[in-house]
């Protein structure tokens, strides 16, 4: 197997894979120069886990810091620590760039175009199963929306996705324009440093404060064996994070006023919560963030921070001019306006010479695509922590694996039984980085086993104890001509 991508996802289906298959070889390859994925690629202050550690760690591998909500290095460490106990940094191929991939069924076999990044050198390696690890951001470029007037600006325009080295913000009037994730992270770790921090928002964000540390799971640690611990805090943090979202969704006007009872607590008496923290949409629509230690509203409490809603009219020699005729001043102005996403590691996929359009698939089982033979793919939850579903995704495909090999089969395609079947966006979620990119992402179905699913437990049931027997899968052995249906007989790996 080759895995496409060395971050979280790539070091988990490596570490399912030679647990479960020791006798299977694999590669993973990287395109940068380290592994680590988003969280080696991303160095803007403040940078963290927007999830809680005891459910984005891994499964097998107990998180141990007294910190839940965890700093880029801390997560970093911990992803490598997890590559190098297990023997996965050894099969990590750095430099590696995937360009394209083609399948033949005579060979039963992809051959894969991999560009080395640091000599230009072009190889091919071929493998039997195609593995893609490297989620959905596109990692050489970020989003900006285009604004007037950037070329008379005289101070400096940094995004998130490309911070400087060594930029210095010390005693400097910055704007962070934004108000999803990356800004509410970025904007309190400049606070305390920079003159004044201001958060230019176009629409409000739900954000959730919440405790840095998990106190039960740190009590846990002390009165209990670490794996036992650890099992049970990831337990009662699923569960949480469950439930929380089904009560959002379930009721969505309860959901606001609580928000924003949370919110006002934590701000300065008088504080206009509505005009900044109550945005147009349901809890939910789009991706909560939360604020360790409530660290975003206690630098708005001490004056470090602000946070204006309002739109861009244009970029001035000094800062920026609102449509409602305000002007803000600034040194520096840091884009946090969103991610593009770049399916698939923008490999070009193609099926016996035929290009593969992905906006045309359908995921099945939220890990495979209808009529592309071995290939598999982790894309993780996006209202939990990604790594729950990319492990249970794992698991489910290492089941296929030993199902196949019991069988005698080599090929696995899976194939839609209603080529005119129903369907949907794949992600099934508001945010703008989302939305932009629907064209380009393949489809979902309406019903299992077409769905991509966002939730935990119906996941555990499908991909963790459920048969991988499915009437829409199709096997066959490359020394046949004909695939074999999948057979009825309740036999699984």
């Amino acid at each position: 197997m080759l895995i496409v991508g060395a971050g979280v996802s790539g070091i988990g289906a490596a570490y399912y894979l030679q647990k479960e298959h020791p006798s299977k070889s694999y590669a993973i390859l990287e395109a940068r120069g380290a592994a680590g994925g988003t969280w080696e690629l991303f160095r803007y202050p403040g940078i963290r886990s927007d999830s809680d550690l005891h459910t984005f760690g891994y499964a097998f591998k107990p998180w141990e810091s007294p910190k839940s909500i965890a700093d880029a290095d801390a997560i970093l460490a911990y992803l490598r620590e997890t590559a190098a106990e297990n023997g996965i940094d050894r099969q990590i191929r750095l430099h590696h760039k995937v360009h394209r991939a083609a399948w033949s069924s005579r060979d039963a076999c992809w051959s894969v175009d991999v560009e080395r990044t640091d000599t230009g050198e072009r190889i091919e390696v071929t493998c039997r199963w195609l593995f893609g690890a490297a989620g959905y951001y596109r990692y050489d470029e970020g989003y900006t929306p285009r604004f007037e007037g950037t070329h008379r600006f005289g101070g400096q325009i940094v995004h998130p996705q490309h911070w400087p080295k060594g930029l210095d913000y010390a005693g400097k009037r910055v704007i962070v324009i934004g108000s999803g994730a990356t800004a509410v992270t970025i904007v309190p770790a400049m606070a305390g440093k920079a003159a004044h921090v201001t958060m230019l928002q176009r629409t409000p964000t739900y954000i959730m404060p919440l405790p840095s540390e998990d106190a039960i799971a740190n009590l846990l640690r002390r009165l209990l064996p670490r794996k036992w611990a650890y099992a049970l805090t990831r337990r009662k943090n699923i569960a949480v994070q469950r439930l929380f979202w089904r009560f959002c969704r379930r009721y969505p006007k309860l959901a606001r006023r609580l928000i924003r009872y949370l919110n006002a607590r934590q701000l300065p008496r008088g504080y206009p919560v509505d005009e900044h923290f109550n945005p147009p949409y349901e809890p939910w629509d789009q991706r909560l963030c939360m604020v360790p230690d409530a660290d975003l509203f206690k630098a708005i409490g001490q004056g470090s921070a602000s946070v204006v809603t309002d739109k861009i009219e244009a970029f001035t020699e000094r800062g920026l001019k609102l449509e409602s005729g305000r002007e803000l001043e600034a040194d520096i102005v840091v884009t946090a306006t969103g991610l593009n996403l770049l399916p698939f590691g923008g490999i070009a996929l193609a099926v016996d010479g035929v290009p593969v359009h992905l906006p045309g698939k359908v995921a099945f089982k939220g890990m495979m695509l209808d009529g592309v033979p071995n290939y598999a793919f982790a894309i993780g939850y996006t209202n939990s922590s990604w790594t729950l579903k990319v492990g249970l995704l794992c698991e489910h495909f290492c089941r296929l694996l030993a199902y196949m090999d019991a069988h005698g089969y080599t090929i696995c395609c899976p194939e839609r039984s209603e080529p005119a079947m129903p369907t949907r966006p794949l992600l099934d979620f508001g945010a703008g980085y989302v939305r932009r990119s629907l064209s380009e992402l393949p489809l979902q179905g309406t019903q299992a086993p077409w769905l991509m699913s966002m939730d935990y437990y119906s996941d555990m049931k499908l991909l963790k104890e459920d048969s991988v027997e499915d009437s829409n899968l199709r096997f066959s052995s490359h020394d046949r001509e004909e695939a074999a249906p999948t057979a009825k007989s309740g036999a699984e790996g």
